[in-house]
């Protein structure tokens, strides 16, 4: 039966236009093809990421944010208090008078404490500037290594018209991909301990769409378009991630400027040149080749998943600079719901 399964899985019909076939993909002298057996090694490179990311962070990324004047924050941790701490984790973390005067009778505990003891159990779960400069310390480096391993795995790049039919692979596409694949599979493995923001369910689904994306597109050997849209997306994350530590470490003008040139290149990379070019290559020109088959739909339903999630955080972007560009609120910014879905 799983013989059955898997040769159904991997029918021809199903990825490949109709005039190709795995055996079509196989190497031959001068091409080498991506392989569905070479994505196994990007699960240790994750744990790798994970090893060398701590390594970065502790060594490197914190004497630099004490350089920048960022320090550990000090905590006033709450008494411990069984009651307070089922309802903290299992109900509310911001409880109603009426709840508050409900645990006061259960606590034996002043309406007074029980206030004071729910502002100290939420300090404590709320990420210090130290672990935000750390993070996206990381990702700045990985980002901006990632910008320019894209710009040499693109050197090679003729024609944009014939994105979703295979070609062979060059040994930098290979590691762009791999480490790529890796990186976004190492942050869904530390999605745990990293500080969650109010766009925690879309940073999932992002990384989860990407790595889909990835792996379909490695598999059926449409390296080109897969190559491209990763350059797209590193080219504003690397803004990001400065404007994010010049934030923390209170640079306020270079971080405004930086994050303006972010909103710049991030719609003009994710909400034009991808879908205006890429999607709209992957959806038009395919089938001028061949009729439409099921990974074509599959491959650019996720592209549109994307697209999706690049529209709501261009929202969040531009209410962001609409605050600070009109002067209603300092950068800091007191709309804390946009703030702290980007920062």
């Amino acid at each position: 039966m799983f013989d059955t399964l898997y040769e159904w899985f991997w029918w021809d019909r199903i990825w490949l236009p109709y005039n190709l076939t795995w055996a079509d993909l196989e190497d031959r002298e001068d091409c080498v093809y991506a392989k569905a057996s070479h994505l196994y090694v990007t699960v240790p490179y994750a744990f790798t990421f994970l090893f060398i990311r701590y390594l970065f962070e502790r060594w490197i990324a914190t004497p630099v944010a004490f350089s920048a004047g960022i320090k550990q924050r000090v905590l006033l941790k709450a008494d411990s208090n069984p009651i307070l701490e089922a309802y903290y984790t299992t109900q509310y973390k911001n409880p109603t008078q009426a709840d508050i005067d409900g645990l006061s009778k259960k606590s034996t505990l002043t309406v007074r404490q029980i206030d004071r003891w729910f502002r100290r159990r939420r300090g404590q779960d709320r990420p210090g500037v130290l672990k935000k400069f750390r993070e996206a310390s990381w990702r700045f480096v990985f980002y901006l290594s990632a910008f320019v391993g894209g710009i040499i795995a693109l050197h090679s790049f003729l024609c944009v018209s014939l994105f979703l039919s295979p070609q062979s692979m060059l040994e930098s596409q290979y590691w762009y991909y791999i480490l790529e694949m890796s990186f976004y599979g190492s942050l869904l493995f530390s999605v745990a301990f990293d500080v969650k923001r109010k766009d925690f369910k879309e940073q999932i689904i992002h990384h989860f769409a990407t790595l889909i994306l990835l792996s379909f597109s490695w598999c059926v050997n449409y390296i080109r378009i897969g190559t491209l849209v990763m350059f797209v997306h590193d080219a504003s994350d690397v803004l990001l991630e400065s404007a994010k530590l010049f934030n923390y470490a209170k640079w306020e003008k270079t971080c405004k400027a930086l994050f303006v040139l972010f909103a710049i290149v991030f719609i003009v990379t994710r909400l034009i040149i991808f879908p205006f070019w890429l999607i709209h290559c992957t959806c038009v020109y395919p089938v001028e080749y061949y009729p439409a088959f099921f990974g074509y739909y599959f491959f650019n339903l996720m592209l549109l998943v994307l697209l999706c999630l690049h529209i709501f955080w261009a929202y969040l972007i531009l209410c962001m600079i609409r605050k600070f560009m009109i002067g209603s609120v300092s950068f800091h910014c007191q709309n804390k719901s946009i703030y702290e879905d980007i920062f």
